[in-house]
């Protein structure tokens, strides 16, 4: 890919239930991670979203979780590797489902919450994670954290024939290592509009950031992961994309 890839979680909503302004932000957006129904969403959402998606000429992706629709799937839970595998092939399986119906196909997989977190800090489990993404469909491929240093995660995706896609985020804070910084300390969260488009355009043109304890940290990513649920969040979306491609097109 040439360019970055603007990202964002969508179909979050259940039932009656509506989170996300998902209407609102798909237009400015390359890439949607739809909830599969573990975490959030259910069929009438992911057939809704996958409309809404095309309609827009936006990627579908999978966006499976640990089975915890209470917890948001934020709660790390203990699965084997084998059940980490079923886990993606029912939810994949199921989103590939509502796609082939509408005439198209999950493009790519990106894992939610807690098994993201997890999958990035053992690497059992992004073992299992990509061995799981490859035996499904080697052509989809698997979006993971950019990291300082993605030479092992890179090393395993190439090992099973997976194209990888490294992800950042324009809104949060990042430590030496470039992990997250923990969302309940100060500062791990960016509100100021200005700083995330900066953010955005840095790592866009692999600029370094500074890190929290002050270092410079380059990122080497293909997407960056944006938000849209609430109408700020929307708003910094266009924003972005605007940067984005006054960059691209000068």
């Amino acid at each position: 890919m040439s360019r970055l890839l603007l990202n964002c979680d969508i179909g979050e909503s259940f039932g009656n239930w509506t989170l996300g302004l998902d209407a609102e932000v798909m237009p400015f957006i390359d890439c949607a991670n739809v909830a599969c129904g573990f975490h959030a969403g259910d069929p009438s959402i992911m057939r809704k979203t996958v409309a809404l998606a095309l309609k827009n000429a936006v990627r579908i992706g999978a966006h499976p979780a640990y089975q915890d629709l209470a917890g948001f799937g934020r709660r790390s839970m203990a699965y084997s590797a084998q059940e980490i595998q079923d886990l993606l092939h029912y939810q994949i399986g199921a989103l590939d489902g509502i796609c082939r119906a509408q005439g198209t196909r999950v493009s790519y997989v990106k894992p939610h919450g807690a098994m993201y977190n997890d999958m990035m800090a053992n690497p059992a489990q992004l073992r299992a994670v990509i061995q799981a993404v490859a035996a499904y469909d080697r052509q989809l491929p698997l979006m993971l954290m950019a990291t300082r240093d993605n030479s092992a995660a890179q090393a395993l995706g190439d090992e099973f024939g997976l194209t990888l896609w490294f992800e950042a985020f324009a809104d949060r804070a990042y430590d030496a290592a470039g992990h997250l910084v923990s969302r309940q300390l100060p500062g791990a969260v960016h509100h100021d509009a200005d700083t995330i488009i900066d953010q955005a355009l840095r790592i866009a043109r692999g600029e370094p950031l500074v890190a929290s304890d002050g270092s410079a940290l380059v990122l080497h990513a293909n997407t960056l992961c944006v938000h849209g649920d609430n109408a700020s969040s929307v708003a910094a979306v266009q924003r972005i994309r605007e940067a984005l491609d006054r960059q691209a097109n000068p």
